[in-house]
């Protein structure tokens, strides 16, 4: 019953137009360091003022779903070739957010895959996660031979590079798991050497209190730090510097085919003077059904004036 299941599962995932998809058992997780980087990066602070992160379920996958035996783990490709012009008067926005908010485009898909799975039989649990719980989705997405969590931080696939947004299924059934992938960096520094604050302290580890993008989303204070304001480079919604240095974003990024990410018109060539003077008005109206609405209209205003 299993392998022709798992089969199943994944032939379905990719009719939803998931991209990648893979198992990983979660028994077979036990001894996984995960847990314990997690800690540590805790202890020295590196998550700034995301107190979420330190949610007790996010070191137990079963803290989640008691029942837990699989974690069904999906990519998306959201890479559009739009290029950002050249020139200090424009404001950089992450790619991320250029199109429809990928919760919405995630969640959709996952709850059909939920469903679908749901409906294979008796007393199937099962629960979907995007960027929505306490899930460590890329430790699961490596798991899963999705990819491999590089020294940016980022899920890094072979196919797509790290422009992918990542979701899960977690189930109660025992399904055939994939090979976890391995780590296919080597010595490139090429990430580490770009970040303009020193954010990557260490290969695999970011401070977020040094990441453009964290103070550009999360940072809700009047005004930036001091320390980070002469590196923005233009950023005013996230920051992509260490995907876009990375040899395998450059040679394997492929357009995607969900049309929900490509972007918005205004998205990509924004000036830092409109954005620094944008109304709540103008905010709600330019950027609807987007993941930028996280980015508060006076956090917008705070960001472009900043640079």
């Amino acid at each position: 019953m299993k392998e022709p299941l798992s089969s199943q599962l994944k032939q379905k995932a990719q009719s939803l137009g998931f991209h990648k998809v893979g198992i990983a058992a979660v028994d077979a997780n036990d001894h996984n360091s995960a847990p314990q980087h997690l800690k540590t990066w805790l202890a020295k602070g590196y998550q700034a003022q995301m107190t979420w992160m330190n949610n007790p379920r996010r070191f137990d996958i079963r803290a989640c779903m008691p029942e837990v035996q699989s974690v069904i783990s999906v990519a998306l490709n959201y890479y559009t070739p739009h290029q950002r012009p050249e020139g200090a008067e424009y404001a950089k926005i992450s790619r991320y957010g250029w199109g429809r908010d990928y919760h919405k485009v995630m969640h959709k898909k996952l709850k059909a895959l939920t469903s679908w799975l749901q409906e294979q039989g008796e007393g199937i649990q099962a629960r979907y996660y995007a960027d929505t719980g306490p899930v460590q989705d890329k430790v699961w997405a490596q798991q899963a031979g999705i990819g491999w969590i590089a020294k940016n931080g980022n899920l890094i696939t072979r196919e797509y590079g790290s422009w992918v947004f990542l979701g899960e299924v977690l189930t109660n059934l025992s399904l055939t798991p994939d090979v976890p992938h391995t780590e296919h960096c080597g010595t490139c520094t090429r990430c580490l050497e770009a970040c303009p604050t020193g954010a990557i302290t260490e290969p695999f580890v970011v401070d977020s209190n040094r990441c453009i993008a964290y103070h550009t989303i999360e940072n809700r204070a009047e005004q930036l730090p001091d320390e980070i304001k002469p590196h923005l480079q233009g950023w005013v919604a996230g920051c992509d510097i260490c995907q876009d240095v990375c040899p395998w974003n450059q040679r394997f990024a492929q357009e995607t085919d969900v049309t929900e990410f490509q972007p918005y018109p205004q998205n990509v060539a924004p000036t830092l003077r409109e954005l620094a003077a944008i109304s709540d008005e103008e905010w709600h109206q330019r950027f609807p059904a987007s993941a930028l609405r996280r980015i508060k209209p006076e956090m917008l205003r705070r960001n472009a004036k900043a640079n």
